[in-house]
């Protein structure tokens, strides 16, 4: 009788131990999933207002700049009677293909002389591509590209939410295929108008500095950091600093 009560005591403390040990096992459960459920809220949220502020920033730019729209296209028509806008295909988050629109800087058969610059290997960054002097840009263009006025029907880009007011500089297929595996850490944010090497140098930056500052932007990005780097962006557009 005794060795009866023994075994069922022992069977009781067993059977508690391991509802004991459930239980913890379940709690940890809940507490992972909880904290993945806050990540995956807090980081929706911040994609969303992100988003609101590109919407915002991009309709207000498309309102207000639309003199400037107007004013460059006239000039680039009466130039050479070329094509007002430029398209080309640029690689964005994760990989997606969109086309990117700019004002037309550039004489209508730059893509034929291409190669031939390359050759002469004058770029700091024969990635980039972006001469001193190249003898690719119309009148107008360097006047457009030293204040970036190229860039500014990409606020349509934006407004579509293929690319986003701050963010790494959206990049050609051919510069993809040739990333190493921490360069191509670049794609896991959306492309922007500006970024960290826009407003610390522009073209006057290495390849591995841009890059490098793309990175720091993506581990540390949040709309404060947006609204800073825009304000940034004024002054060194205004000065025209590293844009050829």
């Amino acid at each position: 009788m005794k060795n009866n009560s023994h075994e069922s005591d022992s069977e009781l403390t067993a059977y508690w131990a391991d509802a004991a040990t459930a239980s913890g096992k379940f709690r940890n459960i809940l507490r992972i999933r909880f904290k993945r459920l806050t990540w995956i809220a807090v980081v929706g949220a911040a994609s969303a207002l992100k988003r609101i502020f590109d919407i915002i920033v991009s309709g207000l730019a498309l309102i207000c700049l639309s003199p400037i729209f107007a004013a460059t296209a006239f000039l680039i028509k009466l130039e050479d009677r070329g094509p007002i806008f430029f398209k080309q295909n640029r690689i964005g988050f994760r990989g997606d293909p969109f086309l990117i629109w700019k004002f037309r800087s550039m004489v209508t058969n730059a893509e034929a002389v291409a190669q031939k610059l390359i050759e002469r290997n004058k770029a700091k960054d024969t990635i980039e591509m972006k001469l001193s002097g190249d003898p690719r840009i119309t009148k107008i263009g360097r006047y457009i590209r030293k204040y970036s006025v190229d860039e500014l029907p990409q606020f349509w880009n934006v407004f579509l939410g293929e690319m986003s007011i701050v963010g790494p500089r959206p990049v050609v297929p051919a510069e993809v295929a040739d990333y190493t595996v921490e360069e191509r850490r670049r794609l896991l944010a959306k492309p922007g108008l500006t970024c960290f090497w826009q407003v610390g140098g522009r073209t006057d930056l290495d390849f591995e500095n841009q890059v490098r500052l793309d990175i720091e932007y993506i581990k540390s990005r949040n709309i404060w950091v947006d609204i800073k780097l825009l304000f940034l962006t004024v002054p060194a557009v205004m000065l025209g600093k590293g844009a050829y």
